[in-house]
Formats: C-alpha cells, structure tokens, sequence
C-alpha cells in the first residue's frame, strides 16, 4: 500500500504545483489543458460528450460543465450530431489550439523541472511500470 499512498500524494503535489504555475501566468486550470489536449489529439479534433472521459488524463466528473466554460471562451465549440441528433460533439477552434500551446509553454517545463528531473534513470522504469497498470485496467475492463 505504501506505492499506492505514494503515487496518489505525488500526484496530487504534482498537479498543485502545475495549477500554481498556470494560475501566475494568468492561464486556465489544467483540466482545460487537459480537454484541449484531448481534442487536439483525436479525429477531426472533435470529440461526442461521452467519449471525453476516455481521452483525458485528469479524471473530471462533469465534462458537460467544463465544455461550456471552454465554449464560452471560444475555446470549442459544440455540433450536433449528424448520425443521431441528440449527441453533440464539442470540436476545437484555432483559438483552442492557440490556448493549449500557450498553457504548454508553462505545463512542459513543470513536469521537466518537478517530474523528470528528479526521477532521472528511474523514469523509464516507472513509465513501463505505468504501461502495464493501464494495459492490465483495460484488459480487465474489456
């Protein structure tokens, strides 16, 4: 249990630290990052409402929520959908794209400095550790 305890306080140390830098530079919360970057990332830069949680890093229980304050900042914007018309998708605008890569210019050197650096040679072997938690969670979950 001590890893477990260890993670979850590292993560938490961790993402405090990125939302203080982000906050300083006058920059959204990572969980915007977060959205953006899993836009960016997927097909068409679009994703449907429900397929959000599955992209994200951070987990956010409302992502209805956190899309309409990243709609109202002309981050996203959301279509409707073509193939059963009450989903909707929320789509990435260049603005979106511009904000990420900003956010990044604060994010990246966060987790050189507070994350890689410190871990030095053991990074590699906690990302492999990584790996096969989220393959053994997925195989589980199908």
């Amino acid at each position: 249990m001590d890893a477990w305890s260890l993670f979850l306080t590292a993560h938490a140390v961790l993402v405090a630290e990125v939302e203080a830098r982000l906050a300083a530079a006058g920059l959204p919360p990572l969980a915007w990052y977060d959205a953006l970057w899993a836009l960016e990332r997927a097909e068409g830069q679009r994703l449907r409402l429900s397929e959000f949680e599955r992209w994200m890093v951070i987990s956010r229980s409302n992502i209805t929520r956190l899309v309409d304050r990243l709609q109202d900042a002309g981050l996203v914007e959301r279509e409707r959908s073509a193939e059963d018309g009450r989903g909707a998708y929320a789509v990435l605008t260049a603005e979106g794209r511009r904000m990420r890569r900003r956010m990044w210019t604060v994010y990246g050197p966060a987790i050189d400095e507070r994350f890689a650096a410190p871990l030095g040679a053991a990074a590699e072997p906690l990302a492999e550790a990584m790996r096969r938690l989220i393959d053994a969670h997925r195989a589980a979950a199908g």
